[in-house]
């Protein structure tokens, strides 16, 4: 049977993730894509390279992120939250959320750990989405 999360569990599955599913909204089309994230109870921190979904972020900051427990077809939980994403610009606010995220992710990903050595490369951007509304699910 589905039933509705609590806050609490809801922040709880927010808090434990590791990857989430960004939607933006990208030329009045949504656009979704996986992102590693960071919940600290308050914001959702991400990181980027400039692209699509930076674009996508800076032209209309309403975003929601998806996080999902799935143990098979009838035993999962997910949330959504809504929220606006703002750009860390600030040096020391941006190398806080930075430190946050590496953290959890020393290597970020692949293609930045690479790009890293990279004295032309540019540099990660960092986000914080600020939630307005969490909603979730589950099953089992």
């Amino acid at each position: 049977m589905i039933s509705r999360l609590t806050a609490e569990q809801s922040y709880a599955l927010l808090r434990g993730g590791r990857v989430a599913h960004l939607g933006v909204v990208e030329c009045g089309e949504p656009y979704v894509v996986p992102v590693n994230y960071v919940f600290d109870g308050e914001y959702v921190y991400l990181h980027s390279l400039p692209g699509r979904k930076v674009d996508a972020m800076r032209s209309d900051p309403r975003v929601c992120v998806e996080v999902d427990e799935v143990r098979d077809d009838f035993c999962w939980k997910s949330v959504v939250a809504f929220g606006r994403a703002e750009e860390i610009r600030g040096t020391s606010e941006r190398a806080q959320a930075l430190s946050l995220l590496l953290s959890l992710f020393p290597h970020l990903t692949p293609v930045e750990s690479f790009m890293a050595g990279d004295a032309g490369a540019p540099a990660p951007l960092a986000f914080r989405i600020r939630l307005e509304r969490v909603t979730g699910l589950s099953e089992g």
